[in-house]
């Protein structure tokens, strides 16, 4: 009865004591408990024997040590918001998260600090760059839309999911979006057409589904990278008043023929890949007009009609694959003759002949043409498949215009009916 009574007045005194306490700092006040004979207790007493200590906490002790100092408001106010999103995060292999602690956030691994544009003395968060950090998370929202200065999200080869919050449209600063190589779903994010300072867009390898806007292509976007998605258009003709420099559309369900005006819109571009998709129709002549592409790629089509001899021009040309599509007629040897060709795929098709120099190109391993309807060549499909093929009349609009180089300087421009094009 005595120990007991010793330790409620003990107890007692703990809270006493704290309650009077007027420095947070002050360290913890240890009392020592023992038992005698009546004695006061203290923090020297022995008059109690027993070998157990009470260690008060003083009021404002904890929380004087989870005080942040900030050095901007602007950090203090996404602070909440990290953590948020730092604890929906279900998989961190690399341990990224674990620099995610305290007021220091600039030293996070992943976020960049800089001066926002509306106040070049302050502090922000402008960058973020997760690249290739294998997070995974359900989602980005309530995080990405409620960092107010950023202007960079890089989020390439993670494992987050969801679909984009529409509120990102209400990032002002935001001009680069790379959500690339994730679990992403659900429709095209809108929200970006009402961004007119985003200039790259990138959500590739993705699982977006639906349709594109039109709009999209008329936005004031230097890189716009659409591939390996679901998603679907039939390509607008106001695809040729974009200025992209980059674009990619490949392994979706985009249909149609090709515009004529595609390739006004691509006629800076090194790359232009649109195989995998559902396009169809002839190969419009304007396709020669594409004098920087380095790459042509429509592979895996529904394409027909002939190989435009404009495709002469394409002076710059590497690498042109028309493979897996309804391509027909003879290969040109003017395209076999570009000079820096080092592949061309034209094989699953149904041409009929190749010439010389062609078959040089045969010969260097350059040209494939497996699977074709040519006579005296090993590996075409069978006579019962051709026979079935062409039983059925197909006809391009604009015949005239297979036969159409407009390259001024072309070698053999003299020998071929030029017929001036329709505007």
């Amino acid at each position: 009865m005595q120990i007991m009574s010793c330790i409620s007045y003990i107890l007692l005194l703990c809270l006493i004591s704290s309650t009077n306490a007027q420095h947070p700092t002050r360290e913890a006040l240890e009392l020592t408990i023992g038992i005698g004979n009546g004695s006061k207790v203290s923090k020297s007493s022995k008059a109690c024997n027993l070998p157990l200590k009470l260690n008060c906490q003083l009021p404002g002790t904890h929380l004087a040590n989870q005080v942040l100092k900030f050095a901007d408001q602007r950090l203090a106010l996404i602070y909440p918001v990290i953590q948020k999103f730092k604890s929906l995060i279900t998989s961190d292999p690399l341990g990224i998260t674990q620099t995610w602690v305290g007021s220091d956030i600039c030293s996070y691994k992943g976020f960049y600090c800089d001066n926002p544009p509306d106040n070049k003395s302050a502090i922000a968060v402008a960058s973020i760059d997760f690249n290739g950090f294998q997070l995974s998370a359900p989602s980005l929202d309530g995080f990405l839309d409620q960092l107010p200065d950023i202007a960079l999200f890089h989020a390439n080869s993670n494992n987050f999911s969801g679909s984009l919050s529409p509120n990102i449209a209400k990032l002002r600063y935001l001009y680069e979006l790379d959500i690339s190589n994730n679990r992403f779903s659900g429709p095209f994010p809108d929200a970006v057409l009402n961004m007119p300072g985003l200039t790259f867009l990138d959500i590739r390898f993705n699982f977006f589904t639906g349709s594109v806007p039109s709009q999209i292509f008329t936005q004031n976007l230097d890189a716009l990278f659409l591939n390996n998605n679901d998603l679907m258009i039939r390509l607008p003709e106001n695809i040729g008043y974009t200025h992209i420099f980059y674009l990619t559309l490949a392994n979706n369900k985009f249909n149609g023929p090709l515009p004529r005006t595609i390739f006004r819109a691509f006629s800076s571009l090194a790359e232009v890949l649109l195989l995998n998709d559902q396009l169809t129709g002839c190969i419009p002549y304007e396709i020669g007009l594409l004098k920087e592409a380095v790459v042509f790629d429509a592979g895996n089509n529904q394409l027909t009609g002939h190989l435009p001899l404009s495709i002469a021009c394409m002076e710059n040309l590497e690498q042109l694959n028309f493979a897996g599509n309804l391509l027909y007629g003879a290969v040109p040897e003017v395209v076999c003759e570009l000079g820096k060709l080092v592949n061309l795929s034209l094989s699953d098709n149904y041409f009929i002949h190749v010439g010389p120099l062609c078959r040089i190109l045969m010969e260097r391993g350059a040209l494939d043409v497996r699977n074709n309807c040519i006579p005296d060549l090993p590996f075409q499909r069978s006579v019962e498949d051709c026979a079935n093929f062409f039983a059925y009349p197909r006809f391009c609009p604009r015949m005239w215009s297979y036969n159409y180089i407009p390259c001024p300087h072309f070698p053999y421009a003299s020998l071929i009916p030029q017929v001036a094009p329709s505007p």
